[in-house]
């Protein structure tokens, strides 16, 4: 898209970067209720997501996902909240769907199409990794597992991945197998997930370390257990093999546990997960989007020297950021955000203005109310041209942890707007907004990724 043409979708917001511009229309929530059909897949625990409450749902990977269990008469999304950062959850994640790459190949493949050096991962062992295309953009983000030396786990976020893997391995000398296979997990998360655990398989979980993967039984039905979550605290994935059979005697169990601890089945928790800064693919980041505009520059190693798809690419923008130069319009950033209490998910990409200017310039990703903090949070697209005026640090991951002196407006609805039809202030923050006690998958990587580097 030419940075001339100009579209009916807000086009004040620079898009040029873009092929397919983000919908910036301001449409607002919908009374329209989800249409359960044959069409799009349940998940093997979608029924007794059901059975437990489940009140609100959406779609992902092409499959219906618990979005809501607790009636807001009852404290609704905050009263979930508590039960995470308080006590412990389970969660319906069988949407994170597992293509499973084994063969005699299985490492090179996978070398091949993500950016991050598979062959570092041991066996049993797992990482938080990206596929990106030729163009460097990012396909999808997922928790890989490699739970014997000749088979690794995909456990994906929202976006076909299937098809692309197979279609990569496709006409070339991998010896693999490519294929979706019937485990599905759930997560335990929480302070009191250890606990949760060790009631469900015993000491032995004490010892599986940050991405850890156990062999295990729950109820007799075989498992893998991952010290892994979607969270930003403590929790664990237990990966349910043949699910479609075993869904029942799994969660089950599981849930009594979780109960017995002070706990409930809970939708996965947006507003904890930014506070973490842990983006949410088709949100904050998307096919057209770089690493290097949303915090995961990391993803992109100095050292690997093997082949990988968009490693061209991917190398010469890093060579630009790091020579002062920032080849995208925008940047994700951090925001605190004036305003009411945001309480739900926002049905719109809201807008954000220059507060000198008064013209569109970005919008928000993601936003929340955080209890702790007391103010509004949120992730959003502003342009990169105003960061850089304003800091000396070059606009890399190191942006997220500098005290950036920026302001913008975002266009609320009336109903979070301080006055009906005005905008409010929002500053740029750094990210995470809150540390964990115990770190998500996506910071600890960050972590363990630059003290790699400082090594």
């Amino acid at each position: 898209m030419s940075e001339d043409q100009q579209h009916p979708n807000h086009p004040s917001v620079d898009q040029s970067n873009r092929t397919v511009p983000r919908n910036l229309r301001q449409t607002g929530d919908a009374d329209v209720d989800l249409l359960i059909s044959t069409r799009v897949r349940k998940s093997p625990f979608w029924h007794l997501s059901v059975e437990e409450g489940c009140r609100q749902a959406t779609v992902y990977n092409d499959m219906y996902h618990p979005r809501g269990y607790i009636d807001p008469e009852e404290g609704g999304l905050e009263a979930e909240y508590e039960h995470l950062v308080n006590d412990v959850t389970l969660m319906d994640v069988a949407v994170e769907r597992q293509i499973r790459v084994a063969g005699p190949d299985a490492e090179a493949f996978v070398n091949c199409v993500i950016t991050r050096d598979a062959t570092d991962i041991e066996t049993m062992r797992g990482k938080y990794a990206i596929c990106c295309n030729q163009e460097g953009g990012i396909l999808n983000d997922f928790v890989l597992l490699r739970p014997d030396d000749d088979e690794f786990w995909f456990s994906i976020a929202d976006s076909d991945l299937l098809q692309w893997l197979q279609g990569v391995a496709f006409g070339t000398d991998f010896e693999v197998d490519i294929d979706e296979i019937d485990v599905s997990p759930m997560q335990i998360q929480g302070p009191k997930s250890l606990d949760v655990m060790e009631s469900l398989i015993g000491d032995a979980v004490e010892d599986v370390p940050y991405y850890g993967l156990l062999e295990a039984t729950v109820a007799g039905v075989p498992v893998l257990v991952s010290q892994t979550g979607f969270s930003g605290e403590a929790g664990f994935e237990i990966y349910v093999r043949e699910a479609s059979k075993n869904a029942e005697a799994v969660w089950n169990p599981v849930l009594e546990t979780v109960k017995a601890h002070g706990g409930a089945a809970t939708a996965i928790s947006h507003q904890r997960r930014i506070a973490a800064g842990i983006l949410s693919l088709g949100q904050d980041m998307d096919h057209e989007t770089s690493p290097f505009q949303v915090n995961l520059g990391y993803q992109v190693p100095d050292d690997k020297d093997a082949d990988y798809v968009g490693k061209a690419e991917l190398e010469r923008q890093k060579e630009a950021i790091e020579n002062g130069e920032f080849p995208f319009t925008h940047k994700l950033v951090g925001l605190k955000i004036a305003g009411e209490p945001i309480r739900d998910y926002p049905p719109d990409f809201w807008l954000v203005s220059d507060p000198e200017t008064g013209e569109e310039c970005g919008y928000l990703t993601s936003a929340w109310w955080n209890p702790e903090l007391e103010t509004n949070i949120g992730l959003g697209y502003v342009p990169a041209a105003k960061l850089q005026a304003a800091t000396d640090v070059p606009l890399d991951d190191s942006i997220y942890d500098a005290d950036v002196d920026v302001e913008f407006e975002v266009h609320l609805p009336d109903e979070y707007a301080e006055e009906p039809g005005e905008p409010v202030y929002a500053t740029v923050a750094t990210v995470p907004f809150k540390e964990s006690v115990n770190p998500s998958a996506r910071e600890q990587a960050k972590i363990h990724a630059r003290d790699d580097m400082d090594e």
